[in-house]
């Protein structure tokens, strides 16, 4: 079959491998509709450990079954493998399963390929009518989806009467801001530094879209801050913009360890958390809201064919891409 392929930092290539081999009891999938991951980008620039070329990168995807249970169904794919068993798979918390693997890190090769084996239990059908193209981006919206439910349980009133700010208009910011919508929350800020990528934000929902030149929110003033970008910086704006008492979800994976003012955090008791994927439970019901069609209309992305892969990451790189979301066709 065919497959983009890792094959050295800032190096993808087309090229012939393999056919998947699935596991007992595993279906294998057609891939229809493939997103691009900021992590997929970490790896592509040499700087993820777990993601050793050669390797097919991607996750983000639906298609429909080809073989093995539930064969001819149309599906969208939850890309985490967990065991089951354990503590935290018993509680539902499968995002910390200790024997967790993932679609695009070894010993699984991901979804820039025309098939994947995945077990059946990582399955959502995807009824007719609805794009497999959308429905392959439940996965980054369910990170948002699991990132405001943490933060409710941390609220003393409900999530629906707080301000909103995300920082970061990828993917996933954006992700989080249309899954705050279905939260209830109606104030909801995003700022984001590419202009190109300001203006789609602008048309993907009722949201109030800033710079880093443009007048946001008053530091002190937010009750809660999903950082999307996770870098230094990022982290030294939520620690400013968050209010007392307030929430801070930190999602984004950028890199770094500063940033925080802990003194801050303390005198005005702000919550902090780290907040990893999604459950199994936050997976289907943020792929139900997108068959219901809670999720809008999906202008913010843009399909291109899976030969032009390695062409779209170079498109991210340089900032020219106005869509939030790039999705693969293989």
């Amino acid at each position: 079959m065919r497959a983009l392929v890792y094959t050295g930092p800032n190096t993808l290539e087309m090229a012939d491998v393999p056919e998947p081999v699935p596991n007992a009891g595993e279906s294998v999938v057609e891939i229809e509709a493939v997103g691009i991951c900021g992590s997929d980008q970490h790896a592509y620039h040499g700087t993820d450990p777990r993601r050793v070329p050669p390797l097919i990168l991607g996750h983000e995807a639906a298609g429909r079954v080809i073989s093995g249970p539930m064969e001819g169904e149309r599906v969208t794919i939850n890309p985490m493998v967990t065991c089951g068993t354990c503590r935290y798979c018993i509680e539902k918390r499968e995002n910390l399963c200790p024997d967790r693997s993932l679609l695009s890190i070894p010993p699984r090769e991901g979804a820039f390929a025309q098939r994947v084996a995945i077990p059946p239990e990582n399955l959502v059908v995807v009824p007719e009518g609805v794009p497999l193209a959308h429905a392959a981006l439940a996965e980054p919206l369910a990170c948002g989806w699991h990132a405001l439910r943490l933060a409710a349980n941390s609220f003393v009133r409900p999530i629906g009467d707080a301000r909103l700010v995300v920082l970061g208009g990828g993917a996933i910011g954006l992700g989080t801001a249309l899954a705050a919508l279905v939260y209830g929350i109606k104030d909801i800020w995003i700022s984001e530094p590419n202009p190109a990528r300001r203006e789609m934000l602008a048309e993907a929902g009722p949201f109030q879209i800033y710079g880093a030149d443009e007048e946001g929110p008053d530091d002190g003033t937010v009750p809660l801050v999903v950082d999307a970008y996770g870098s230094e910086a990022s982290r030294t704006t939520s620690t400013r913009l968050a209010a007392p008492g307030g929430v801070i979800a930190h999602i984004g994976l950028a890199g770094g360890g500063a940033g925080l003012d802990t003194r801050r955090m303390t005198l005005q008791e702000i919550t902090f958390f780290g907040t990893y994927t999604y459950t199994n439970d936050d997976f289907r019901a943020t792929a139900q809201a997108i068959f219901d069609g809670r999720f809008g209309d999906f202008s913010w992305i843009e399909e291109r064919p899976l030969e032009d892969g390695a062409q779209a990451f170079i498109d991210l790189d340089a900032r020219s891409v106005r869509a939030a979301k790039v999705v693969l066709k293989p």
